[in-house]
């Protein structure tokens, strides 16, 4: 058995890795036993990604690698690195380098989601808040993440001394900063000044097990253990009437907020959506996917007219898709280069028609990340 070293270049590999070496798993290479290396080099300020596969084969073997080079290894060499290899695979080779290498995705919180307010519930034994626009986080006790399950690259100050105990909330830049705020939390590495401007605005503890009445206290206790100036517990209070709600509510939407939610007080946590939580907006927002572009006409020649789209059913399964058109709220630029086709945008509408048709649908932004969606 004989050793080679395989080099291949891998400079256009995107994302660019981090600059580090890093054996990542003992795989199965034709017959051949392999140890895969990733190495990031740096020339000329411009970094290039060397894979380096260290081949156990039969001299007479032939390895395919059209434009890589191959280098022999003295035998004394060759059975240091045939020890290493054989240690990886004690340590988790599966036989599929595939499966080996293949990140599993990630697991989603069991969140409990609202629905929209409605005159006519009886509002005696609900709690009134301000709806934060923000993007949804979930802290499980050990790490923070979105509602799709993607782990927020937060700086580790943010989460310093937060319990076991996991958190809902909302991760908020202020009102009317959504897009800092899902900026933020989307980046990989973290920005520091970014992160001094956000808040977690705690409304709920999953795994209390009491009604939402108890959670209240439960969670205000909680907050002011870990004493941090961004970790705020949400002010509740007693719903009254519905004209006082409306009251509130359109006070809210002229300081910038986005609205109010209610939440049911002898409620249990539950991952659902029912008339549990509510929310309450001037306004109701949707998500639809873009199906194509309708070219536009007069002042918006040689732009996008309107998006052909349909609805995105949320969390509603007797819910169905409908087919309709976004004319408006899309600004000049969004109309130059306008959401690629499968994308999923936010419009804002105003009820259903006789079809189920959202009614004066506007465009209002990209949900760039299935944690920002607004069915939260």
């Amino acid at each position: 058995m004989a050793s080679y070293i395989l080099i291949r270049s891998m400079a256009h590999c995107k994302p660019k890795p981090s600059a580090k070496v890093c054996v990542t798993t003992a795989c199965h290479y034709q017959k051949a036993w392999t140890v895969q290396a990733a190495l990031q080099r740096i020339d000329g300020g411009c970094p290039g990604v060397w894979k380096i596969t260290i081949c156990y084969a039969a001299p007479t073997q032939r390895i395919p690698a059209s434009g890589d080079k191959l280098v022999h290894l003295p035998s004394r060499l060759n059975r240091l690195l045939f020890g290493l290899a054989c240690v990886l695979c004690l340590l988790g080779w599966t036989g599929n380098p595939a499966v080996a290498q293949t990140p599993s995705p990630p697991s989603t919180p069991a969140l409990m989601l609202a629905k929209v307010y409605h005159p006519g519930v009886d509002l005696a034994d609900y709690w009134v808040s301000e709806k934060y626009d923000g993007v949804r986080g979930y802290w499980d006790g050990q790490q923070l993440l979105t509602r799709g399950g993607e782990r927020v690259q937060a700086p580790a100050w943010f989460t310093a001394g937060w319990p076991s105990t996991p958190l809902d909330g909302e991760l908020w830049a202020g009102r009317g900063r959504f897009a800092r705020a899902s900026s933020t939390v989307r980046q990989q590495t973290p920005d520091e000044a970014a992160w001094r401007g956000m808040r977690f605005m705690v409304f709920d503890m999953p795994a209390h097990g009491g009604p939402f009445t108890e959670r209240i206290t439960a969670l205000n206790a909680v907050v002011a253990q870990i004493h941090q100036p961004w970790v705020v517990a949400v002010v509740q209070a007693r719903a009254t009437t519905h004209t006082a709600l409306l009251a509130q509510m359109h006070r809210v939407v002229k300081a910038g907020g986005e609205g109010l939610m209610l939440h049911r007080g002898a409620s249990l946590y539950t991952a659902a959506r029912n008339d549990d939580l509510l929310k309450v907006k001037p306004h109701e927002d949707a998500e639809a996917r873009v199906l194509g572009h309708q070219a536009g006409r007069g002042k918006y020649a040689g732009m996008l007219g309107a998006l052909l789209v349909e609805s995105v059913p949320s969390g509603n399964a007797a819910a169905t898709s409908v087919r309709f058109k976004i004319g408006t709220g899309l600004s000049d630029a969004q109309r130059r280069h306008p959401p690629p086709v499968g994308s999923v945008v936010v419009y804002r509408f105003r009820g259903l028609t006789d079809a189920g048709v959202p009614r004066f649908a506007s465009f209002v932004r990209v949900a760039s990340d299935p944690s920002e969606s607004v069915a939260k």
